[in-house]
């Protein structure tokens, strides 16, 4: 489906894909978010830096951006120039659907996570190539002739093809450093929090391990990640929590995995954030 605002508190997704093809002469404010589908975004105009799990980006145009579910962002926006890009939403059941067993359409997604990096910036060439296939692409969604969804649904299975390979083969703007900042204490603060959910995570657990003093931690884990520590770890554990539930973990077996010590806390915490039991989660 194409679409010209990319609405919703987080964002919901019904179909296996949608594309928006946005343009704002007025920089929107946004909070940082996340998302339970996979995004990409190309931007086309504008200046804009992407913040990504603690990691800033200063996109230039035609650079692409892949966002794995459940990652938390925000985009910051400079009002001196219209902000144009492409968003494309991809459903993880529709990716799964449309993958090989040895070649996962959502590999690129995967790979960044790996590597900690989540910019894809290429050559004039792809640029071009990519451009056409967006065309084409919005071209299938606009249109109402024979077998346009498919059309449209093979064309994005083809965007998506393009992107792993680029991945694969380009780490042009990880070695770029001026393409992004990233504070390298809280990097791996955070993927320490990621490895060990189901362990007691506390400031004055995290403070000690990473031999920081309380109010350092507290007041620059806010400023890189946008979460205090403690709305991080929580928000992490329902994510966790819900991809287990999904999977088919009992809930309370998944709550504990997740590291949730008291049901109750987990249950009313879920509750305020999916605004809807477990059960009906899963």
């Amino acid at each position: 489906m194409l679409d010209r605002s990319e609405v919703g508190k987080r964002g919901y997704l019904n179909e296996g894909f949608r594309l928006f093809h946005l343009k704002d002469s007025r920089a929107p404010k946004l909070d940082y978010h996340y998302h339970e589908f996979d995004k990409l975004i190309l931007l086309l105009g504008g200046k804009v830096t992407y913040v990504v799990e603690g990691v800033t980006y200063f996109l230039r145009p035609w650079d692409v951006l892949l966002v794995q579910h459940n990652m938390i962002h925000r985009p910051v926006i400079d009002p001196s120039e219209p902000y144009e890009r492409v968003v494309v939403w991809l459903g993880r059941e529709w990716l799964a659907d449309r993958s090989d067993p040895e070649e996962a359409l959502d590999a690129c997604f995967h790979t960044t996570r790996e590597r900690g990096f989540h910019l894809l910036r290429t050559n004039p060439e792809r640029r071009l190539e990519y451009m056409k296939d967006i065309q084409r692409l919005e071209e299938a969604l606009r249109s109402q002739e024979f077998a346009a969804g498919r059309l449209a649904d093979t064309l994005c299975q083809q965007l998506l093809i393009g992107v792993n390979r680029d991945i694969l083969r380009s780490r042009t703007a990880q070695e770029e450093r001026d393409s992004y900042r990233v504070d390298p204490k809280i990097e791996e603060i955070l993927k320490y929090i990621a490895a060990h959910l189901e362990e007691e995570l506390t400031v004055e657990s995290l403070s000690k391990r990473f031999y920081l003093s309380r109010y350092y931690l507290m007041h620059r884990f806010k400023a890189v990640s946008g979460y205090t520590v403690h709305q991080y770890i929580s928000q992490k554990r329902l994510l966790r929590a819900g991809e287990l539930i999904r999977s088919g973990v009992p809930v309370m077996k998944a709550a504990e995995q997740a590291g949730f010590s008291e049901y109750s806390t987990f249950l009313r915490a879920f509750q305020n954030t999916f605004h809807m039991s477990p059960r009906e989660f899963r």
